[in-house]
C-alpha cells in the first residue's frame, strides 16, 4: 500500500531532535544562528538514528573556506565492522558560501565563537544548528541565575494569588 502524499509531506518537515546543548545559553550570550547540514558516514547516520549524540565540547571552525564541526561525539555504530567512524572526528557542515563568510566575519571580532546549539533530522536530513555566541563571564552568569530565580518567585506569587482568589 502506497504512503499519502500527507504523511511523506509530514516526514519530509518532521524535526526530531537528537542533542541539544543545554549548557550553551548558559555559558554564552547567543548572536545569530545557522541551521547546517553535516556531511555523514553511514554508521555516523545510523548512530544518530538511535539517538546518541553528545553536543557538548563541539565547536565549529572556518578553515580554507568550509565550515568545519568539532569536539562533537557521536560513538561508533554497535553493528558497525572494519567501516566503522572515529567518534570525534572534523565532520564538514555544509553552509552557502555567503553564509560561510558572513559567519567568518563575525568570527574575526574578538571573543566570538561558533557553538553547536542542536543536533536534529530534518526528514532524512541530518542537520546542525550553529551559534555565533560571546563567552559569559562569572557575573553575567550570576547575574542570568537571579532573574530567573526573580521570575520564578514572581510567578509563583502570583499563582498563590490566583489560588487565594
Amino acid at each position: 500500500m502506497a504512503k499519502s502524499k500527507k504523511k511523506i509531506e509530514e516526514q519530509r518537515t518532521s524535526k526530531k531532535v537528537i542533542a541539544r546543548n543545554r549548557r550553551a545559553r548558559y555559558d554564552y550570550h547567543i548572536e545569530d544562528t545557522y541551521e547546517a547540514g553535516l556531511a555523514l558516514t553511514g554508521t555516523e547516520v545510523k548512530s544518530l538514528r538511535e539517538g546518541r549524540a553528545s553536543l557538548t565540547d563541539g565547536f565549529g571552525l572556518i578553515f580554507q573556506n568550509e565550515a568545519w564541526l568539532e569536539g562533537v561525539y557521536i560513538p561508533e555504530y554497535l553493528q558497525g565492522t572494519w567501516t566503522n567512524h572515529a567518534a570525534r572526528r572534523r565532520r564538514k557542515m555544509l553552509l552557502h558560501r555567503d553564509e560561510i563568510l558572513r559567519i567568518s566575519q563575525k568570527l574575526k571580532e574578538s571573543g566570538r565563537t561558533l557553538i553547536p546549539l542542536e543536533l536534529y533530522f530534518d526528514g532524512s536530513r541530518a542537520k546542525v544548528e550553529m551559534a555565533v555566541a560571546r563567552g559569559k563571564k562569572d557575573w553575567d552568569k550570576r547575574q542570568a541565575l537571579r532573574e530567573k530565580q526573580d521570575a520564578r518567585e514572581a510567578q509563583r506569587a502570583m499563582s498563590l494569588r490566583r489560588n487565594m482568589d
